[in-house]
C-alpha cells in the first residue's frame, strides 16, 4: 500500500484495478488507472502532501496571476526550452512567446 493511502483506498485501488481488468484492460495498464484514480480522490479530498498544481491554471485568468507551478506546465506543454531554470516573469515570457 502507497505511503499516505488508508484501507479504503486500497480497497477502490483493488475494485478499480479489478473492473479495469474484467474489462480487458492489460494489468499493468489497469494498475495504473486505479492509482491515479484514488490519487485523484485523494487530493480532492484534500488528504494528499503534494500541494503543488497539476494544471496549467485557469484559462480565464492572465499569465501574471497564475503560479509559478502553473506556468511550468504550460511551458512544458509548449515545449519551452530551459524552463527549469526560469522564473515567473522569465516563464510568463517564455509562454507568450511560444503561443
Amino acid at each position: 500500500m502507497p505511503r499516505g493511502w488508508n484501507r479504503k483506498d486500497e480497497r477502490m485501488y483493488e475494485h478499480i484495478k479489478e473492473s479495469s481488468e474484467d474489462r480487458g484492460v492489460p494489468e499493468e495498464r489497469a494498475e495504473e488507472i486505479a492509482a491515479r484514480t484514488v490519487n485523484k480522490q485523494r487530493r480532492q479530498e484534500g488528504r494528499t502532501p503534494n500541494k503543488t498544481t497539476q494544471g496549467t491554471g485557469n484559462p480565464n485568468k492572465g499569465l501574471e496571476a497564475r503560479s509559478k507551478a502553473e506556468l511550468y506546465n504550460r511551458a512544458k506543454e509548449l515545449g519551452v526550452v530551459g524552463r527549469s531554470k526560469m522564473g515567473k516573469d522569465e516563464l510568463v515570457k517564455a509562454v507568450r512567446k511560444a503561443r
